[in-house]
């Protein structure tokens, strides 16, 4: 009973909310949450957001029941506000959710399109047959692979660095199931505990650098909190690493034509992206736009110099004057289909994601919009206070995933101070490693290493994890003088 308790509680918690980028934007609720409609309202998200959770078991895309949630929530909530007398009130709160909830979506499908780019020209997988070839004994391979996780997710976000350094642990493991399953484990917390001291780690340090709490550069305090969230954990799983040879492809694999210069174009637009909004305090999404669109230029130099391919086959580049009898190649305008088109890599994004997105701010927005945030912010950050509401919502996070969690927490606007906020951060960050569905790392991993690395022999190892998420605490705590 006391688990339920828990458990709804957390749901109404870590419903994510939207965050607004300024006081003077946001919108007062009426509290609504004893009426018919917030009941209804809230049922509908708490079902909703099971369908979520369920997506493993049930296999239904998470998106699909939480973007009908959020329809049927903000109809509740128009309704609600009508009936009060008021007609003005939900229709603004419904259109500045929207807003938010765009900036963002422009923002990550354009670093989607950059990760998904460089896959495409095999930029992953080069580094991936790298490190397969050179023959590293398991033990050094369980701590490159946890190292550059923890180096690379501050870059290309903990997600796909999860998945690629998987990719190598599995094909280097063999039969070592223990290897296996410890190294699906430190690559999970290395990537969590990596994306949390950049913006461009995790979706919710992005939300966190957006909404103006924390500023680029302070993000990079919790370094050292983080290194020590996963080293700690990491030095108790290494015991139990086999000891044999590894096995995997021998031939290196080398990048596609323009991956380099992608690489630099991608670094130079989370720089333009950076500085347009330290100096200039213009949106992050604005240089990340920027930046997708040298892209597209440069993915057109790309696919002028690659043999192109009809449907059906390849052809050569003599051939297509023959070709262009048959069909029209204008610009991007052809019935022919190159190697490199821009259009299918952006069509390769996870859209299921994105509308997720949508689906869990707007659900969230209509429950905050009809009251229920005001009430749980007055009931943790000033009940609880904010450290203990703080390390609260990291382990809550391992059982909701940490992306609802920071979007309530930042929309609640609790008044905080920098290191209150650097905190909440970290534990959003790395409390979702204390369960392998706690974070987005861990899902994937265990579909990629399916029957080896599972939800159980996860749990297993969660008590390591938890000394390192404690000490993690601790050190933060101990650095900005909170102790």
């Amino acid at each position: 009973m006391i688990y339920k308790s828990l458990l709804s509680i957390i749901l109404i918690l870590f419903s994510p909310a939207l965050f607004a980028f300024s006081s003077s934007t946001s919108i007062s609720p009426t509290n609504f949450t004893g009426s018919i409609y917030g009941i209804l309202a809230l049922l509908i998200f708490i079902i909703g957001y099971f369908f979520v959770l369920a997506e493993e078991i049930i296999h239904l895309r998470k998106s699909k029941p939480i973007m009908v949630a959020a329809g049927f929530i903000w109809l509740l909530t128009g309704i609600a506000y009508t009936l009060s007398g008021d007609n003005i009130t939900a229709g603004l709160s419904a259109r500045h959710y929207i807003l938010e909830y765009a900036e963002l979506f422009l923002f990550l499908l354009a670093a989607m399109t950059f990760i998904t780019t460089m896959e495409e020209r095999l930029v992953f997988a080069a580094l991936r047959s790298w490190l397969i070839v050179q023959r590293y004994s398991l033990q050094k391979i369980y701590w490159i692979t946890g190292l550059i996780a923890f180096v690379l997710s501050p870059i290309a976000d903990n997600l796909s660095t999860a998945l690629l350094m998987g990719a190598v642990v599995l094909a280097v493991g063999n039969s070592y199931h223990k290897f296996v399953t410890v190294g699906c484990i430190n690559i999970v917390i290395a990537a969590n505990a990596g994306g949390v001291f950049s913006p461009f780690g995790d979706i919710t340090t992005l939300m966190v650098w957006q909404k103006g709490v924390v500023q680029f550069e302070e993000f990079f305090q919790l370094f050292i909190p983080a290194l020590i969230t996963w080293l700690i954990p990491a030095l108790i799983m290494c015991k139990v690493v086999e000891k044999g040879p590894p096995s995997g492809e021998t031939e290196k694999l080398g990048m596609k034509k323009g991956a380099v210069t992608i690489i630099f174009i991608f670094l130079f637009t989370l720089a333009l992206s950076i500085l347009s909004h330290s100096i200039l305090n213009l949106p992050p999404v604005l240089g990340m736009m920027t930046g997708l669109g040298i892209l597209k230029l440069f993915g057109f130099y790309i696919s002028k110099h690659e043999p192109i391919t009809q449907d059906q086959g390849h052809i050569r580049h003599h051939q297509a004057e023959n070709m262009a009898t048959h069909a029209q190649c204008k610009g991007d305008h052809t019935d022919v289909i190159r190697r490199f088109n821009i259009f299918k890599v952006v069509e390769r994004s996870s859209w299921d994601t994105l509308m997720f997105f949508y689906g869990v701010v707007l659900c969230v927005g209509g429950l905050a919009t009809l009251g229920y945030l005001t009430l749980l912010s007055n009931f943790l950050y000033q009940g609880l206070g904010a450290t203990t509401a703080n390390i609260l919502v990291g382990v809550a996070s391992a059982l909701i995933d940490n992306i609802p969690v920071m979007f309530a927490v930042l929309s609640m606007e609790p008044d905080m101070n920098l290191q209150q906020w650097l905190l909440v951060t970290l534990t959003a960050g790395v409390g979702g490693s204390l369960l392998s569905v706690g974070s987005a790392a861990g899902i994937a991993l265990m579909g990629q290493a399916q029957g080896v690395y599972t939800f159980m022999s996860h749990l297993k190892w969660s008590w390591a994890i938890l000394l390192g998420y404690c000490a993690g605490i601790i050190a933060h705590m101990y650095i900005g003088n909170m102790l």
